[in-house]
């Protein structure tokens, strides 16, 4: 995937920025055009030269230009660079350097580039171990996962303190490998197409403070909008309540009922190629909600009981409704789960159906990994292995695609 490819290198001040040259000189050999920014600390390690001799282009380091009086060559480099990149490498990425892409700072070159970046982000952490295990760092960290960008995890061993322990940056045949992978996963195929993804729980209220809900975190929803925008899918996001920051490029609709989300969906329906309902919205809700809190007082005293009502078939009306439209859905079962699948397939009209179950080790509420089962209208079953939900996402898309030739 290599060869043609566009990389931007962002380099930042750590000691293991030595190996970064020859990440320079694997993608140089495989064929990719490379072009390299560096922040000042970066260059206290190695010289921009250095990166200008190895990937044969200027290297930027500053967003202004040496010399005010005389140089205006500079530009818009980080807006420049944003657009003509197929996939944007920080390597190493320091803790600083990840507080800032985590808090949106734009103070140096790499870090506004990052904000005006169509492509995938590849984030390769290397520091001393105490700082990698810090809670700051890793809640950093967290925030860029749920952004969608990629982690190159750091590796366990030697570090330059003296210490042992993770923080040390992988070697440059590991990190090749990694950007390899991601520009696999992220073909540029989905040019055109209007994606619609529903994501998340729905929260049925009792009365202000307390709903009917379910565990699901949303983030199998995000990974496949996430997914799906690197393609170059125009994707529309409808989420129930989540902690989750939004995809880039994404366009988010936030709701909190079923019926909120119904509406939603039939509202974006007639304007999309395709409809992936992975929320888990709530079969029933009450059939009257208090205005006021519910005190424990008085008829409540020893407990209550809530009349239900059943809430919307958004997948049902989507079916209905639809006109050529690809319709994906999910069914999360705990027994005779394929057969129930396989009827949910068939009942709701629907093109293709995910299952899962969060019986399975790795694919409970809230997991980074799911475990899944593709079927679709025309009876192929393809069991997935525990894999990221991204590649999760990936697959699903794969299937899609295939299915529309």
């Amino acid at each position: 995937m290599l060869a043609g490819k566009k990389i931007l290198i962002g380099v930042t001040g750590g000691i293991s920025v030595y190996k970064v040259c020859t990440v320079v000189r694997l993608f140089k050999k495989a064929g990719a055009e490379v072009r390299v920014m560096m922040t000042h600390s970066a260059t206290q390690f190695v010289t921009p030269l250095t990166f200008s001799t190895l990937s044969q282009e200027e290297v930027i380091v500053s967003l202004w230009p040496s010399d005010t009086n005389s140089s205006t060559d500079l530009g818009v480099k980080h807006i420049d660079y944003g657009f003509w990149a197929d996939v944007m490498l920080i390597a190493p990425a320091t803790a600083n350097t990840i507080a800032h892409l985590a808090h949106g700072y734009a103070d140096d070159i790499i870090s506004s580039t990052v904000l005006a970046l169509r492509c995938p982000l590849i984030v390769a952490p290397a520091m001393d171990v105490d700082m990698w295990e810090n809670q700051a760092t890793q809640e950093n960290i967290s925030t860029l996962r749920s952004r969608g960008y990629f982690i190159i995890p750091p590796e366990s061993g030697d570090l330059a303190s003296g210490l042992v322990g993770v923080g040390r940056l992988p070697e440059p045949e590991t990190i090749v490998s990694f950007v390899d992978d991601v520009l696999d996963k992220v073909p540029h195929d989905l040019a055109g197409k209007k994606i619609l993804v529903t994501a998340g729980p729905t929260h049925e209220p009792i009365d202000p403070v307390r709903f009917i809900g379910n565990r699901s975190s949303g983030k199998m929803g995000f990974a496949i909008a996430n997914a799906a925008a690197l393609r170059g899918a125009e994707v529309t996001l409808i989420s129930g309540p989540v902690t989750l920051g939004t995809p880039k490029h994404v366009k988010r609709i936030d709701v909190e009922t079923a019926e909120q989300m119904h509406g939603a969906v039939l509202d974006n329906l007639f304007q999309c190629d395709v409809v992936i309902m992975s929320a888990a919205v709530a079969d029933y809700a009450p059939a009257k909600s208090s205005p006021q809190k519910i005190k424990k007082i008085g008829p409540h005293a020893h407990g209550m009981s809530l009349e239900l009502r059943t809430t919307p078939d958004i997948l049902k009306s989507v079916a209905e409704k639809k006109s050529k439209q690809i319709v994906v859905g999910f069914a999360l079962e705990t027994a005779n789960e394929l057969e129930n699948a396989k009827h949910k397939l068939e009942k709701k009209q629907l093109d293709m159906i995910v299952l899962n179950s969060p019986n399975d080790e790795g694919a409970a509420f809230g997991s980074d990994t799911n475990i899944v089962t593709l079927i679709d209208k025309n009876g192929t079953v393809k069991k997935l292995p525990k894999m990221p939900k991204f590649d999760v996402a990936t697959e699903i898309l794969n299937s899609l695609i295939t299915m529309s030739k």
